[in-house]
């Protein structure tokens, strides 16, 4: 696995051709430094490496479920709803981290693309704020109500 440090050069020679300007900001905001820009990809990237390693180890763990599902319970139907419960919220588990995982490339696309901070619904900023809170998002916060109340 990449250090803290390996990991920071990967995201400024990744994200070299974004300058501060290139990510929008809204009203009243500072604009993005070169240095929150690398700090930004460098968790995007490091939470990468961290949802893929989570979802290869929720797939051994669903494997073995999986494998073990008949040993030892005999004919108890309470065992069998155990055992199918665990698969079931293992499989729910492995399938929001790969929500998250998919997020993540996207919100690093985005990055490479140069649409970072740009809502993908209406054009105008995300906001510096909002990034910083959830890097991963794609729609400015009226979008992103809109959006809920539907």
């Amino acid at each position: 696995m990449a250090t803290s440090e390996q990991a920071a050069v990967q995201a400024t020679e990744r994200f070299s051709h974004l300058d501060a300007p290139t990510i929008p900001v809204r009203d009243g905001e500072e604009q993005w430094t070169a240095q929150e820009i690398f700090a930004v990809a460098q968790a995007l990237l490091d939470e990468d490496v961290r949802l893929r390693q989570e979802i290869d180890e929720a797939h051994a763990d669903l494997s073995e479920y999986l494998r073990n599902s008949g040993e030892g319970s005999g004919d108890d139907q309470a065992d069998y709803g155990s055992s199918a419960l665990e698969r079931e919220q293992e499989l729910t588990l492995v399938n929001n981290t790969r929500d998250l995982l998919e997020q993540n490339q996207r919100a690093i696309a985005r990055l490479d693309e140069g649409t970072y901070g740009v809502c993908e619904n209406c054009g105008g900023p995300v906001g510096k704020a909002r990034l910083e809170a959830f890097p991963r998002a794609t729609l400015c916060v009226t979008c992103k109500q809109r959006e809920e109340r539907r």
